[in-house]
């Protein structure tokens, strides 16, 4: 476990230091497109922070070969060095993405192009656990269909969800550490060597999030852009396929004991069909109403618009800031609850907390919905906005900064021209002023 701890710290500490150039390259190479119509942000802010992160990611692998355990890793799998193939082809085509926004086929193709690479390296599916069939092993036209298409469903998901400052890289942050534990309860409590490199690959994808984090929390400094979601995507595709397709489920000696039992100790080996998708749910789900709103409104399924999960909690009346907790809550909600549910999945406590825990997400979920207000005894006691002369006055029109509030809410989202000195992140404290 100190050796995981190590590789984490190592990543997230080269992501970290290296984002700062890296957004002053961006800047010198004006990689800042102009505000769009679906954008949340209100100045042009530089993109290309996929950079840094794939450093961090070779970083992590480089530590990680030169460590007495996780060496055992690259000299008993050729998954590591598939991964950093894959990776840095997918890196590359995000670049030049960010740079000069090449075509959402162009992009696809390489997508597939970067699956390709790592099966032909040996990460690929070789079997699946089917709940009811058993173990099914997977011809070779099989395993690349499965393994290019995960990769691809992961990548789109995860790119579908960068929308707000923070949200991709701690959304896959959570998943990655959820999945960390899984993996690791594989190799630590059955001794199944053949989830170590699953293990590594969400440690190292959680060092790169973690040192992402600091500069992409609002206001962003800097976006990952398209070079650091579809490259996150990969990496948690990756650590997916190899503890699912790798590992085999009779190594864990689980078929003992009734059928009723044998069931629930099957568990853990179903969770790896099961997990990929908790860890992406919302990014998933969030792909999928998208293109089945452009596909009913006659668009085609890669046009960008303002319908996507986090721009509507904004329309409900969410702050930026809120909307992505809001986000954090239910990934872990329902990466965590998967991961309790592999462990124990007889346990009923595990149900009904899930389901208290929904009931709190849902109440937050709602909460812009409601005006609450407190009595006048208590008002000096809450915060202004649930005081009922604050109420009182914005209904009679008074001047002052409350109307101003309003006017700036209500005021519409002009393009701000690209330039340096009106960078997002310069001088990122308190209220922003924007001369017109």
């Amino acid at each position: 476990m100190r050796e995981y701890l190590l590789t984490l710290c190592i990543t997230a500490a080269v992501t970290y230091l290296l984002t700062g150039p890296v957004r002053k390259f961006a800047i010198v190479a004006g990689a800042m497109p102009e505000i769009r119509a679906r954008d949340v942000h209100r100045e042009p802010t530089p993109r290309l922070g996929g950079i840094a992160m794939f450093f961090g990611l070779c970083a992590g692998l480089l530590v990680a070969d030169h460590l007495t355990n996780l060496s055992e890793v690259f000299e008993k799998s050729n998954e590591p060095r598939a991964l950093l193939s894959g990776a840095a082809l997918i890196w590359l085509i995000g670049v030049l993405d960010d740079k000069f926004e090449i075509d959402a086929l162009i992009k696809l193709g390489g997508q597939m192009i970067a699956a390709g690479v790592m099966v032909v390296q040996g990460l690929t599916i070789l079997w699946i656990p089917v709940p009811g069939v058993g173990t099914v092993a997977l011809t070779q036209w099989q395993g690349t269909l499965l393994t290019v298409a995960l990769v691809v469903i992961t990548i789109n998901a995860v790119n579908f969800v960068d929308g707000l400052d923070g949200l991709a890289a701690g959304m896959v942050c959570i998943a990655a550490a959820a999945f960390f534990m899984y993996a690791y309860r594989i190799w630590y409590s059955y001794g199944i060597e053949a989830a170590a490199p699953a293990s590594l690959f969400a440690v190292i994808l959680m060092g790169m999030c973690l040192g992402f984090l600091p500069h992409n929390m609002h206001p962003a400094r800097i976006f990952m852009g398209d070079s650091g979601s579809m490259l996150i995507g990969l990496v948690l595709a990756a650590g997916a396929i190899s503890v699912t397709g790798q590992v085999d489920p009779d190594l864990m000696n689980l078929f003992s004991g009734s059928e009723r039992n044998s069931v629930h100790q099957m568990v853990p080996v179903y969770i790896p069909l099961v997990m990929p998708l908790t860890i992406i749910a919302i990014p998933a789900a969030d792909l999928i109403l998208a293109i089945v709103r452009r596909t009913w409104r006659g668009q085609s399924p890669f046009a960008a618009d303002r319908g996507h999960l986090h721009h509507r909690l904004l329309e409900i009346g969410h702050s930026h800031s809120r909307a992505v907790l809001i986000m954090y809550f239910f990934s872990a909600l329902i990466a965590f609850g998967a991961l309790a549910y592999s462990v124990n999945a007889a346990s009923m406590w595990i149900v009904l907390s899930v389901v208290f825990l929904s009931a709190i997400g849902l109440v937050l979920l709602l909460l812009p919905r409601f005006t609450p207000r407190a009595p006048r005894w208590a008002e000096g006691l809450v915060p202004p906005r649930y005081r009922r002369r604050k109420a009182a006055a914005a209904e009679e029109g008074g001047a002052g900064a409350g109307d101003a509030a309003v006017e700036d809410e209500g005021e519409e989202r002009v393009p701000v021209t690209v330039g340096v000195s009106g960078v997002n992140g310069a001088t990122a404290v308190g209220h922003r002023t924007r001369t017109r």
